[in-house]
């Protein structure tokens, strides 16, 4: 090394050596300079470790430490020796959790190392490796000449990756091993990457949003299949990280996909003169948020963008709307089964006699009872068909319904009525794997969510008894999960629709009925779209030319 660089490594340490323990408290933020040459390893065996490569001018990279409780300036030791930076954590209370980011310069050379805390490294290094025993490792690195090797000492594989990698191999010491190369463009230079872990995640090249609830690979449920043979682009891609494997064997049976659409009755899905016929679902309220029904098309202008856009239609209350009610019966709700039969026949005899109505239960697949009927007798005794227990792939349900029972019906009104507990422990899909099909569907859902407690009242005792049963209600949960919460919130925001957490069984009936009449005074607008060159979704709004009148839709960014 030469002495230039040597003396400005040393002047770092001694600065940050050098820090008082007040200006140190909360945390720690440094500039430092580090060749590309360099190597750098740290160690923190319970915070979280982050890595960044910087854009190639960007000169020197830094370290931040960062812990929610005071820390001294002991707690992060960094040292230099023979060219070599070494960062550890060593705090000083049992208590404390530290985290470290770094950024560093392009093609570093970084070795990291963890116990329990998460991982994270993205950019382009010339060698990164990290350890771990639980924690996560959470990679995004380039792929076009990638020399990779991934170790799991105590556990077989979790690993969820965007690009196709080796079969796993077992090794001695049962150890399992995942290695190869990538090499899309051999005139790349290359990276090499290896990770080491007792039982922890790797996710390659992979948002951990789209993470679904389980890594194990298994063989396709009948509802992913149905998605892979969609081809919709949102959720087969979603099924193929989660089990490649399965995947890649179920896509090699099926035909080779036709270029151009199939069904004469989708002509909204055809490019035509003018643009693209898209669809937006929209309500009309009062500002007591009462619904306003009958206004004629005349009214309405929608823009995309700001620009003004050319409306082909307007349906309002007097068109039909094709129902789909899907049923959540696993082993969370498996006691309550009459529940879930009464409260389903309520819903049928409550809908409007134009309207067709499918029934779809789930647990750890689907089962459809009925397709689109009018036939409410049908439709009841339907309900007596299905199983229950098991498993929750509540998201791969919905991906089912937007990829298979919805598909044929684009343009037309649709809505999907979910009652469930709002939990998923099963799916290959993420919950935001769904959402870019969800808002490509044009269908609204209204999410039911009842939580097991009022199920099981529902299921044969009376809200007032409660009292008398001190220890069922203790064990079972009154109330939804926040993580149910904010998906149901979502699911309704996105797509139009309404959300209804249930917390008393008087609710249902009134949940049904409001939704009806939304049904009966929502609009379904069809426009003509104008083409986006860089791909991206306009920003949609819809107006009305209506004193004291204000429009509910799903989210501004339509697609």
């Amino acid at each position: 090394m030469s002495p230039l660089k040597s003396g400005k490594i040393q002047a770092f340490v001694a600065l940050f050596l050098g820090l008082s323990v007040g200006a140190f408290a909360q945390q720690f933020d440094q500039t430092y300079p580090l060749a590309a040459a360099e190597e750098i390893s740290v160690v923190n065996e319970f915070g979280k470790i982050s890595v960044t490569v910087l854009p190639a001018d960007a000169g020197a990279g830094s370290l931040r430490a960062v812990s929610a409780t005071a820390f001294s300036r002991g707690d992060v030791v960094v040292g230099s020796k023979k060219g070599k930076i070494s960062i550890e954590v060593v705090p000083s209370s049992s208590q404390a959790r530290i985290d470290l980011e770094l950024s560093v310069p392009s093609r570093s050379s970084v070795k990291l190392e963890s116990r329990e805390g998460e991982i994270r490294f993205s950019g382009d290094f010339r060698e990164i490796s990290a350890e771990t025993s639980s924690g996560t490792v959470i990679a995004d690195l380039p792929t076009e000449n990638l020399l990779y090797k991934f170790i799991w000492t105590a556990a077989r594989p979790r690993i969820l990756s965007d690009p196709d990698l080796a079969e796993p191999e077992e090794k001695n010491a049962g150890k399992t091993v995942i290695e190869g190369e990538l090499r899309s463009d051999p005139s790349a230079v290359q990276t090499v990457v290896e990770v080491r872990t007792s039982r922890g995640i790797l996710l390659l090249n992979v948002d951990p949003e789209q993470v679904p609830t389980s890594l194990s690979e298994r063989p396709l449920t009948e509802a992913a299949k149905a998605m892979v043979r969609s081809g919709d682009v949102f959720l087969s891609e979603a099924i193929r990280r989660a089990s490649p494997k399965y995947f890649g064997d179920y896509a090699a049976t099926l035909p080779p996909r036709r270029t151009g659409p199939e069904l004469v009755a989708a002509p909204e899905r055809r490019p035509v003169p003018g643009g693209e016929i898209r669809t937006v679902n929209v309500q009309v309220t009062d500002a007591n948020n009462r619904a306003i029904g009958g206004l004629p098309a005349d009214l309405f202008t929608v823009t995309e963008s700001g620009i003004e856009r050319e409306i082909v239609s307007v349906e309002t209350s007097s068109a039909p709307f094709n129902l789909v009610l899907l049923l959540d019966v696993s082993g969370s709700i498996q006691n309550y089964v009459d529940f879930i039969r009464k409260a389903a026949r309520s819903f049928v005899e409550t809908v409007d006699e134009r309207d067709k109505v499918a029934i779809i239960t789930f647990r750890g697949d689907i089962q459809l009872l009925s397709g689109f009927s009018t036939d409410t007798e049908m439709l009841s005794e339907s309900l007596d068909s299905f199983d229950s227990g098991g498993p929750t792939a509540f998201y791969d349900a919905l991906g089912y319904v937007l990829a298979d029972t919805l598909e044929p019906l684009k343009g037309e009104r649709c809505a999907i009525v979910a009652l469930s507990d709002g939990e998923d422990n099963r799916s290959f899909l993420s919950f935001s794997a769904l959402l870019g099909s969800l808002q490509e569907s044009g269908a609204l859902v209204y999410p039911l969510y009842v939580p097991a407690g009022v199920a099981a009242r529902g299921a044969g005792t009376e809200d007032s008894s409660s009292a008398a049963d001190p220890l069922r209600d203790k064990l079972l949960s009154f109330t939804l999960s926040e993580k149910a919460q904010d998906e149901g919130e979502a699911l309704a925001r996105i797509s139009g629709g309404v959300y209804y957490p249930i917390t008393r069984l008087s609710e249902l009936q009134k949940a049904y009925d409001d939704i009806v009449k939304q049904l009966r005074t929502a609009y379904t607008i069809r426009y003509r779209s104008g083409s986006r060159g860089d791909g991206s979704p306009p920003r949609v709004r819809v107006k009305v030319d209506r004193d004291g009148a204000f429009v509910r839709y799903a989210d501004s960014t339509l697609r």
